[in-house]
């Protein structure tokens, strides 16, 4: 049976399961906060449209830097586009903004002007990681009720898992308490701090949630002294597990040594000068590297060796040991760059509407991942796309998204999701670099060609022309996104 990951965010009903209180002074429920959302949702297939949605979440009050914010996850606040927040045992409620957010991380810090919806709260602290078998209680505003609900269970596992929300890999915690839709953003504690941030779930399982542990809500905070997120580093470097024996014995590795085969280094990878294919890495940071490409970060406990990656900021500097045609050497190099930087197809967009382009009806936009996941048409070539690396050459896929009917398209219609590599012959790396292309033709007519050859031919003067007529006849605004109107 196909398990599906979701995200805890309600949009219907809430649910709650009471339990004991866990201080007698209510010290904790206190700074257990209800979400409101209400999020402006974008149409990636029509670019220039967007639904409402209203949702739930949970969060917590928490001081950092002399100030008092509510913790709570990137995707209880996602797109939005107006924020209310209640405390526990109050009915009124209070405007609230996004004073930063890490969708990489599914984290949230918002703010509240009026002080006044902090007063009598006591801040909640930050624990350390949690212990697997170590007791947790889940706070939140599930499905099922509008009360406060907790939840008391303990921990499964410590290791890497996909964060739904963005899609990238980082430490979780697996427990076994019941979290359901509503409970997003809500703190689990343990011994009166806070070890996690109820994230997702799996659907058809018993008790299987997932929780942003507190180790990332520390690298979110760090991140944000300076006043903006910078997020996680990838290492642009494309690894292989020295688990089969020929390949051991072909790259002449001991078999007391363990460690990861470097394949490729991508062309935005921090490395991309330091190490080189063929490369063995044993360890990172002093800690070594077994040949499952896992690292012990506690006794006898395992994960992804980017656990150690994940520690540092932006900037900072990692460090491996290696193994170089069977020489032992020490490389370090900057963190400088996001798995955005990797993929010819970005990561999920959030906060933002999407780009796009309207010349003669004919609809252009760059592939992301929205855009993949809101359609099945094309699905096997763009997910093929979504699986390659950014070159020199190409950093990202531009798409002619649809055709708008009109007497200049004709025959046309059925072109949509259809990726274009040259535009009058001329290939180009970005999106940006198309559309320059593209407003600046110059000649009678727009050639588009794709891999295979296959050309759309475009009268470049007639669509000038008719783009104010069309635009007018499908009730579109504008002929391209804010981004481009505004030069960014």
């Amino acid at each position: 049976m196909r398990l599906a990951i979701v995200l805890l965010l309600f949009t219907a009903l809430l649910f709650g399961v009471q339990t004991p209180p866990l201080k007698a002074d209510d010290t904790i429920k206190q700074a257990i906060v209800k979400i409101y959302t209400v999020a402006k949702v974008p149409d990636y297939i029509s670019p220039w449209n967007a639904t409402m949605r209203k949702s739930t979440g949970s969060g917590s009050i928490i001081a950092f830097e002399g100030k008092k914010y509510i913790l709570t996850n990137a995707h209880v606040v996602a797109d939005q586009a107006f924020i209310e927040v209640q405390r526990y045992g109050e009915r009124k409620r209070y405007i609230a903004t996004v004073a930063a957010v890490s969708h990489q991380a599914d984290l949230a810090l918002l703010q509240v002007e009026k002080q006044a919806f902090f007063k009598g709260v006591t801040p909640l602290d930050l624990g350390t990681l949690p212990y697997v078998e170590q007791r947790i209680v889940v706070y939140g505003y599930p499905m099922g009720g509008n009360t406060l609900s907790a939840t008391i269970g303990v921990v499964s596992r410590v290791e890497h898992h996909v964060y739904a929300h963005s899609g990238e890999s980082f430490l979780s915690v697996q427990v076994d308490a019941a979290v359901n839709p509503g409970n997003s953003g809500g703190p689990a504690i343990s011994g009166g701090k806070i070890v996690g941030v109820a994230m997702q779930m799996i659907t058809r399982s018993q008790n299987i949630g997932y929780l942003v542990p507190v180790t990332m809500v520390r690298h979110f905070l760090e991140d944000f002294k300076d006043g903006k997120i910078d997020g996680f580093a990838d290492l642009g470097l494309v690894t292989q597990k020295l688990t089969n024996p020929a390949l051991r014995r072909y790259y002449k590795i001991d078999e007391n040594q363990s460690g990861i085969l470097v394949d490729k280094l991508l062309y935005h990878s921090s490395f991309r000068e330091i190490l080189q294919p063929g490369d063995i890495l044993t360890a990172v940071d002093g800690h070594k590297i077994e040949d499952d490409g896992t690292a012990e970060f506690r006794r006898h406990e395992y994960t992804n060796f980017y656990y150690f990656v994940d520690k540092h900021q932006m900037g900072e500097e990692v460090c491996f040991d290696l193994i170089r045609a069977g020489k032992a050497l020490h490389r370090c190099g900057k963190l400088k760059y996001h798995a955005d930087d990797m993929f010819l197809v970005k990561t999920t967009r959030y906060d933002k509407m999407p780009t796009y382009y309207i010349y003669g009806g004919y609809v252009f936009s760059p592939v992301t991942r929205n855009l993949i996941r809101a359609t099945a048409r094309n699905r096997v070539t763009l997910s093929y796309l979504a699986s390659q690396y950014q070159t020199e050459q190409k950093q990202e896929i531009v798409a002619l998204l649809k055709v708008l009917a009109s007497d200049m398209s004709r025959g046309y219609y059925d072109f949509a999701l259809w990726p274009v590599e040259k535009i009058n012959g001329k290939r180009f790396a970005t999106f940006k670099a198309f559309y320059d292309l593209l407003r600046h033709a110059k000649g009678d007519y727009i050639t588009l060609e794709n891999k295979q050859g296959v050309r759309v031919i475009i009268d470049r003067k007639e669509a000038l022309a008719k783009t104010p007529e069309i635009l007018k006849k499908y009730n579109i605004e504008f002929d391209r996104s804010e981004d481009l109107r505004h030069g960014r």
